[in-house]
């Protein structure tokens, strides 16, 4: 089965500021309120994950996700109100890329070939 959705990466030099592992990285922190807990939903190592929220972090001029230390009472991660605005953009780009390329797009689906 093809996949029906497109694929975008934003690169900020050799760096990839946002891409789909990203974007669901970062929702998946929105919603459970920590990065372990994110990663592992995603089957990802914490520290993988954690190098992914750095990188996202370091690529834009503000940070799309605030952590605390953990502790007697627990750490957490959230995104910030920028992360939201990025990750709520990121979505809608797709969404008019999908809408902007139909007919391109099943022209080229038309011609693949199964997976292998």
């Amino acid at each position: 089965m093809l996949n029906n959705q497109i694929k975008i990466r934003i690169s900020n030099g050799p760096a990839t500021a946002m891409g789909p592992g990203k974007a669901e990285l970062l929702a998946l922190i929105n919603e459970c309120g920590s990065i372990s807990a994110a990663a592992k939903q995603m089957k990802m190592s914490y520290r993988r994950a954690w190098q992914l929220v750095d990188e996202v972090n370091k690529c834009f001029d503000q940070p799309l996700v605030a952590s605390s230390v953990g502790g007697s009472h627990g750490g957490g991660a959230k995104l910030t109100e920028f992360g939201i605005k990025v990750l709520e953009n990121y979505h809608a780009l797709i969404a008019k890329s999908q809408e902007a390329s139909v007919q391109e797009l099943a022209f080229i689906r038309a011609h693949l070939k199964e997976s292998v």
